[in-house]
């Protein structure tokens, strides 16, 4: 694959390890297929050269960072930039999307780490504590951690849930270049210039392991799937790594260069290298890489496969706990951005997005990747595998890929195969059946719900006659008519009061008038208005808007649900660390009224929200997009445990 200019980043998208975006001097990302040496899409839009890259797990996201501390999160579906972050001061070294939320880790040569909400356009948090060059992000696999490898020779843990650090780990004599989770258990490996690959424990916080010796530095680091075995990217090989006790399992000779970025995908492991503007990729058979000590080292036996190594050592360390997103041990506070970090996009960055650009260079490659037409079913269709490399002959030392098979992989990406259809079981019908609302009834719909339009029609006695009178069946329209009449006229009238209301007094007021009306629908329109403008919020406007936000979370409209998630989280972001500070505060000297008036509204606020995070925390197991801003929420909350 040839680059227009210079290469400095390249990356594999990990869902299936067929996609890979590289970026360079000429300031545009670059999408490919493994499989193929013709560039898929361009994006453009960065005026500095592109440092760092990272793809989202379901590879529908790319975010780039460039040589001025520019962020820019591209969408590959819709081929457009979704968000332009500015705030680091120097180059962007290294990024990582979190595993399950909208968020992006950012590290600089400005030596900060940022947490980024993508859909807001904010930073959360700012961690500061290393001296040097940031050039690894890994958030934890259950989203509570992030670890960051520097130049200055150190690994640091940080908790996402309480905004600090938790933990330096040192002892490599180099800059450090990688740092990986283990899939399952508290261990963390870490590769440095020191041509070392140290394990540490998350639970002990000790080093398990170290290897020494290595003849080249190392550059690239990824755990097997199962956790039985880190592969590790040297210059001119892959190694094989066990880490109790330490050993190496099998060296595979792959001379791929500065190897910069691994995926396992189908039993495969695939690697990819760039040197100038040239960059390759290779593929290794796993099934014929040993994992563990039972078969010699370097050596394969032709007439029987390799068996897979039982995963072991889950005994030995506690497991990462997924689903739950909150921190089992409670912290004092969550270290907030000041406000300046948080402001809106200014017009230069809107310009900016204006500016940046998709420019699809093959069109058939793009939908089928980013936008495939294949009928959506439960079971995922079969991916096949890359055509495995020739077997060696019998007594030979084996290479998973021999030098001359270094060129850039060009098999077609074969096409995907649907499964069978499945049979479904015959419904039974009865004469009457009864109707039952959904416990969710979504926000965007083309029909009422619980209505049907034969509802409204009259019953058609003889199954023959097919034609209705006009006005018969306009006579059954008209039924409930009224009702709905009088039902939209009510609410036009109260949403005019409230309107009467902030024409003459405050928002406050209007708030209250909205609340006293009893009618949740009154609320979500108003609230939908205020959310637009956060600086409409005070904190007196919070102790009335809290106790409807409880409600609106335990809607069964979508829309309601998604209005009470939007003004909690602007609560949250914006009065959260001033609630905590005033409660955390010695009493003052004297008498202060407007402080204790500030006092009792912060009290009754913490309350509230400790009411809210009992809701939050049940509804965090829910899937799709309600359950990812669910969670969002109890990360952010997670202070008041």
């Amino acid at each position: 694959m040839a680059h227009s200019s210079n290469v400095s980043s390249v990356v594999l998208g990990k869902g299936s390890g067929r996609m890979l975006a590289t970026g360079g001097d000429d300031c545009r990302v670059n999408i490919w297929s493994v499989s193929k040496p013709n560039c898929i899409m361009s994006l453009t839009g960065h005026t500095t050269p592109i440092e760092s890259l990272q793809v989202n797990p379901n590879e529908k996201l790319i975010v780039a960072g460039s040589r001025s501390g520019s962020i820019r999160v591209w969408d590959l579906e819709a081929a457009k930039v979704l968000r332009t972050l500015p705030g680091h001061k120097a180059n962007i070294c290294s990024l990582h999307f979190h595993p399950f939320g909208s968020f992006v880790a950012s590290g600089s040569l400005d030596t900060n780490i940022k947490l980024w909400d993508v859909r807001r356009k904010g930073c959360i948090f700012t961690f500061k504590g290393h001296t040097e060059a940031v050039r690894c992000l890994r958030f934890s696999p259950d989203g509570k951690w992030v670890a960051s490898a520097a130049d200055d020779h150190t690994v640091k843990l940080w908790d996402l849930t309480a905004g600090k650090l938790m933990f330096e780990f040192t002892g490599h004599t180099g800059p450090v270049n990688v740092v990986e989770f283990h899939p399952n258990e508290y261990l963390l490996a870490s590769g440095s210039s020191d041509r070392t690959v140290r394990f540490w424990d998350l639970e002990k916080f000790q080093v398990v392991s170290c290897i020494e010796e290595e003849a080249t530095p190392v550059r690239c680091v990824l755990f097997n799937p199962d956790g039985c075995c880190l592969y590790s990217g040297f210059q001119d090989s892959l190694r094989v790594y066990g880490w109790e006790p330490e050993r190496c399992f099998d060296v595979v000779l792959v001379n791929w260069g500065k190897v910069a970025d691994l995926s396992i995908s189908n039993n495969q492991l695939i690697g990819v290298s760039f040197a100038q503007s040239t960059v390759s990729s290779f593929v290794v058979d796993l099934s014929r890489v040993p994992k563990s000590d039972s078969i010699p080292h370097g050596l394969i036996r032709d007439d029987q496969p390799l068996v897979p190594p039982t995963p072991t050592g889950s005994s030995l360390r506690r497991i990462y706990d997924r689903p739950s997103t909150s921190c089992s041990k409670p912290q004092s506070r969550v270290k907030h951005n000041s406000e300046s970090e948080r402001h809106s996009p200014s017009s230069e960055d809107d310009r900016d997005e204006k500016e940046s650009k998709a420019e699809i260079q093959n069109q058939e490659d793009y939908k089928e990747i980013f936008q495939p037409k294949n009928a959506i079913c439960r079971t995922p269709p079969r991916n096949e595998p890359f055509p495995a490399p020739p077997e060696d002959e019998p007594g030979t030392a084996k290479e998973a890929l021999k030098p001359s098979q270094a060129a850039d992989v060009q098999t077609s990406l074969p096409k995907q195969e649907l499964p069978d259809p499945v049979q479904r079981p015959p419904i039974a019908s009865s004469a009457s059946l009864t109707r039952t609302e959904p416990s969710v009834i979504p926000a965007a719909r083309n029909e009422p719900i619980g209505l049907k339009a034969s509802d409204f029609l009259p019953a058609v006695k003889n199954q023959s006659q097919t034609e209705l009178v006009d006005e018969e069946a306009m006579s059954q329209i008209r039924k409930g008519h009224e009702t709905m009449c009088v039902v939209l006229t009510s609410r036009h009238k109260n949403l005019d009061a409230v309107r009467a209301v902030w024409s003459t007094s405050d928002i406050k007021n209007s708030l209250d008038s909205a609340v006293a009306i009893n009618d949740l629908s009154v609320v979500v329109d108003l609230l939908n208005i205020v959310n637009q403008k956060a600086s409409l919020w005070k904190l007196d406007l919070c102790t009335t808007v809290l106790p409807q936000i409880e409600k609106l979370l335990q809607s069964k409209y979508e829309s309601y649900v998604q209005t009470g998630c939007t003004s909690l989280k602007l609560i949250l972001q914006r009065f959260l660390p001033l609630i905590t500070d005033i409660l955390a505060a010695p009493p003052s000297v004297g008498v202060d009224i407007s402080r204790e008036e500030r006092l009792h509204k912060c009290k009754l606020c913490y309350k509230q929200l400790k009411n809210i995070s009992n809701v939050v925390k049940n509804k965090s197991g829910l899937s799709g997009r309600h359950g990812s801003a669910f969670r969002e929420l109890l990360l952010l909350m997670a202070v008041l445990d």
